[in-house]
């Protein structure tokens, strides 16, 4: 009798909570029986029991109480005769205490083997690939930061899938710290605390992405040090990224930033040309299974993977679009189709040079030192090539002439306005000048 009401109950619910996390959290459940007020279930785990009672108490209280049962309070028992849990497709967040906790959803895009390796961030790859291993825990946290777009996220959930799929005894746990924070906000709300420190004390892995959100939150940087203190102490995996090195997260307390960078703390650089082209061309082998064959002309790959600097994600949406139109217009991809499809994003990629830069590269051609061309030397061997890097940040860079100037040891606007007219007037005498300018600005406009 229990077990088909609870038949019934469970369906409805099916309806108002969807298949997913019906499948998650309902469906593994077992109703024992209802009496005395009270309905009770057992649980494969104590973090599902938590969580069903926390998230559909109420509504699992009012199918009951429409079935003409006067319940008013749900109790969970963890045993092993529970019904077997589901296990989870890969398009949707694996969840119970055997599988990923509850967290952000995985992209089942962000695996491994989508993962283009390249220089800037074949550091970062294998240590990733170490900590999906599964072993020993070598380093204790692993630290990936870098700016937007460069793969930390990807990076942390082809980790989790990894784990998931070869170590399903690890009970792993990956999610934003914004998620984080909310959770903690919302156990301080309801007075569940204990419950929050159970759940995330109690993973095998870690795994927090974008941790830079926390700076500046009191009360839930001094709840994720106690966490992470717990972990280590645990000898259990913690993961973390942000867009920046832990030292240099403003607000972040000292503590957090110092055991941050106890374990091993990469650095994922900005993506080069080389490794841009072998992401254009595998993402172009995916979007063919998607918008069928498309024809794309010579040179359209190389020419994104030069322009197209900002990140991987400009990058790729850059290329979806092109295949897009492609596909709806029935046309190749050519040179015009990606003036004029992505005018918007060439403009905003277009390079900009700073004033730094030009000092650099400039010393670095006529082999001189840097604090030379900034420092008062009037040598010709120093004053020409420095004339020569006030001109090209006249032109290159948006910057006024006093702004130029203080960037130059404190010169006054005169003299950058002198340097720059000197230039223009030997440019057309001096072709071996004129030689070096241009080859200073294919360099700089690289």
């Amino acid at each position: 009798m229990v077990a088909e009401l609870w038949a019934e109950i469970s369906d409805e619910l099916r309806r108002e909570v969807g298949d997913s996390n019906h499948k998650s959290w309902i469906e593994p459940l077992e109703c024992l029986e209802i009496g005395d007020g009270v309905a009770r279930f057992r649980a494969p785990s104590r973090f599902v029991g938590d969580w069903v009672k926390r998230n559909y108490h109420d509504q699992i209280l009012t199918l009951m109480r429409n079935t003409g049962n006067d319940v008013i309070r749900l109790d969970f028992i963890v045993g092993s005769n529970a019904a077997p849990r589901v296990q989870a497709e890969p398009v949707r967040q694996p969840s119970s205490n055997d599988q990923v906790l509850q967290g952000s959803t995985l992209d089942s895009k962000l695996r491994f083997d989508n993962f283009v390796v390249g220089k800037p961030n074949e550091l970062a790859h294998a240590a990733a690939r170490r900590v999906a291993e599964g072993g020993a825990v070598t380093f204790n946290p692993l630290f990936l930061y870098g700016g937007v777009g460069l793969g930390k996220t990807h990076l942390m959930q082809a980790i989790a899938w990894e784990l998931t799929e070869k170590r399903p005894d690890l009970q792993v746990l990956f999610l934003s710290a914004e998620k984080f924070m909310y959770r903690f906000v919302q156990a301080l709300r309801d007075r569940e605390i204990m419950d929050f420190k159970n759940i995330f004390r109690s993973v095998d892995v870690l795994m927090v992405d974008d941790v830079q959100f926390i700076a500046g939150k009191d009360s839930t940087q001094e709840e994720f040090f106690h966490t992470f203190n717990a972990l280590v102490d645990q000898n259990k995996q913690i993961i973390i990224s942000a867009d920046r090195a832990p030292g240099e997260i403003k607000d972040l307390e000292a503590r957090i930033s110092s055991r941050m960078q106890c374990g091993l703390v990469v650095d994922l650089h900005p993506t080069n040309y080389e490794l841009r082209l072998g992401i254009l061309q595998r993402k172009a082998a995916q979007f063919s299974q998607t918008y069928g064959s498309v024809k794309i002309s010579d040179g359209i790959f190389e020419f994104l993977a030069h322009r197209i600097t900002t990140n991987v994600r400009v990058l790729e949406g850059a290329l979806q679009r092109l295949f897009a139109f492609s596909s709806l217009i029935g046309q190749e991809i050519s040179m015009d189709m990606v003036q004029d499809c992505l005018s918007d994003i060439l403009r905003t990629s277009e390079r900009r040079v700073t004033v730094e830069e030009i000092q650099r590269k400039v010393a670095e051609h006529f082999n001189i030192r840097l604090s030379d061309m900034l420092g008062p030397k009037r040598t010709r061997t120093i004053a020409r090539p420095r004339q020569i890097a006030m001109y090209l940040s006249k032109e290159l860079t948006s910057r006024s002439l006093p702004e130029i100037g203080r960037r130059f040891g404190g010169r006054d606007h005169t003299t950058i306005l002198h340097g720059v007219r000197k230039v223009e007037e030997m440019r057309g005498t001096d072709s071996q000048l004129n030689e070096d300018i241009e080859l200073l600005r294919r360099l700089l406009e690289s």
